[in-house]
Order: structure tokens, then C-alpha cells, then sequence
């Protein structure tokens, strides 16, 4: 299975790049908003885990949330070409505007569990942000680079801190998922549960890709900056060399003009 073909199976394959420019416009234009909707929905998740929210907030934000994935699914859907192509492709937004109805969590408190749905678009996220890593990357943009490695660490230490009992704050979990990403390990603060330990190990892995992109990003930076030194200083020597070869060829000029001069005189003089 190819690149291309795992995100339309797991339903977050997003506008195809060879849809309209419109359609691909608008998809770059609600990235953002849709990973500040991912984070919301972690911390949403965390508070409602804790009891710290009332259930009219609650209910609240679960309209805002499914709003959002409509707008973004009819408005994608109008401006693409191929609409079924695009909604076979993106089949998870389906799932979440049909059984994220608000209404139906009322009717059915059991439904409930089906707000855990909403934290598959964190997946999406995810491969999303590896895609436009490597074109990063590419671009040496480093202040992005980091604010992705910030994003996963924010998100990472909210979901730890509803998942694990021994990590009771976000920040406790922001703390530990930074010094977990870093490689560092203090192990002030662990995880002890075995969703915990599972969902560390998942980050250790993510962790490592993290770091090793944000050192190779510092090195293309550094390594594209001595590039740069490296080529203005042979467009300095070319313009010498070419100054140096104008002089040779005015010199090689006046030698050919002295000795046609002398060579004339020569044959003019009696012997």
C-alpha cells in the first residue's frame, strides 16, 4: 500500500492535488483552523474527563465542533470535481456529521462514547503536519518545524493527563511529553497505567522522528547558509577570472599589434 492510497482507506485523504484551485485554496485555508480544532478537542476531552466543565458547556462546544466539520465537508465537497471520490476519500468526516450529532448524544446518553470519534481527526492531523514537515524541511523553515514539535507536545500532555492517574495536570502531562520528545527522560513524572505506557511509547517513537527532524533542519539551515557563502564567493572569483581574461585577451592584443608593428618595420627597412 502506497503513500497515497493509506490515507483514503484509514478516511483522511483530504482534497486530492489535482482537484481545482479552489478546492485545494480552501483546504490549505482551513489546515490551520482544523489543527487549533484538534487541539481544542483534546483539552475539551481532558475537562469533560476531570468533571471541570458543566454539560451546557459541553453541549456548546459539541455544536461548534460538529459545525466546523460540516462547513468544512459541504464546502470541499462543492468545490472539488470528483465528489465521490472525495467523500470515499474522507469517509471519517461522514461518520463524525452523522453519529457527532449533537441532538442524537442527547437522545442517548450511551452515544456519548462516540465523542472519542472526534479524536481520530488527531490521525489526520498527524499525517497532515508529516506531509508538510517534509516540504519544511525542504524550505529550511525552522519556526515551523518547531511549532509542529510544540502542537504534538501540547496535544500529547493533555491526552496523557486524562488517560494516565499518575499525571494529574496538563502541565505535568505538557512536561512530561516535552522531556519525553527530547529524549531527555528525567522520570520525575511516569506514566503507570497500561494505556499510559502504551501511549508513551508511541510518543518515544514520534519523539525520536521529532528530534531527528529538527536536527536536520538546523543542518540544512546551517549547511544551505555555508552554500550560500560558498557561491557568492565563486561568483567573486568568476568576476575576477573574467576580469583577469578581459586584461589577458587586451594584452594578447597589443603583443599581436607590436609584433605585426615590428614585423613591418622589418620588411620596410633597406638591409
Amino acid at each position: 500500500m502506497n503513500n497515497q492510497s493509506f490515507p483514503r482507506v484509514i478516511g483522511l485523504a483530504g482534497v486530492d492535488r489535482n482537484e481545482t484551485s479552489a478546492a485545494l485554496k480552501y483546504s490549505a485555508r482551513l489546515e490551520w483552523p482544523m489543527v487549533m480544532m484538534a487541539i481544542w478537542i483534546v483539552i475539551e476531552w481532558y475537562l469533560q474527563a476531570k468533571g471541570a466543565v458543566p454539560a451546557r458547556f459541553v453541549l456548546v462546544t459539541d455544536w461548534v465542533i460538529w459545525g466546523f466539520f460540516l462547513f468544512e465537508t459541504v464546502l470541499l465537497t462543492s468545490l472539488v470535481r470528483n465528489k465521490p471520490y472525495y467523500l470515499i476519500g474522507n469517509w471519517v468526516n461522514l461518520v463524525i456529521i452523522v453519529l457527532g450529532f449533537p441532538v442524537l448524544w442527547e437522545e442517548f446518553p450511551a452515544a456519548g462514547v462516540l465523542r472519542s470519534l472526534r479524536l481520530i481527526v488527531m490521525a489526520g492531523i498527524l499525517i497532515h503536519i508529516s506531509s508538510t514537515a517534509r516540504r519544511i524541511l525542504a524550505r529550511n523553515h525552522l519556526g515551523t518545524t518547531l511549532l509542529v514539535g510544540f502542537i504534538i507536545t501540547v496535544m500529547a500532555g493533555f491526552l496523557i493527563a486524562g488517560l494516565d492517574p499518575a499525571i494529574e495536570t496538563p502541565w505535568d502531562g505538557i512536561w512530561w511529553a516535552w522531556v519525553t520528545v527530547t529524549t531527555v527522560g528525567y522520570g520525575d513524572v511516569v506514566p503507570v497505567s497500561t494505556e499510559g505506557r502504551l501511549f508513551a511509547s508511541f510518543l518515544i517513537l514520534m519523539g525520536i522522528g521529532i528530534f531527528s527532524m529538527l536536527t536536520a533542519s538546523f543542518s540544512a539551515f546551517f549547511v544551505s547558509r555555508d552554500e550560500k557563502m560558498v557561491i557568492q564567493r565563486e561568483q567573486q572569483i568568476l568576476a575576477k577570472l573574467e576580469l583577469i581574461e578581459m586584461r589577458l585577451h587586451k594584452m594578447e592584443k597589443e603583443i599581436s599589434y607590436v609584433a605585426k608593428t615590428q614585423q613591418k618595420a622589418a620588411k620596410e627597412t633597406p638591409p
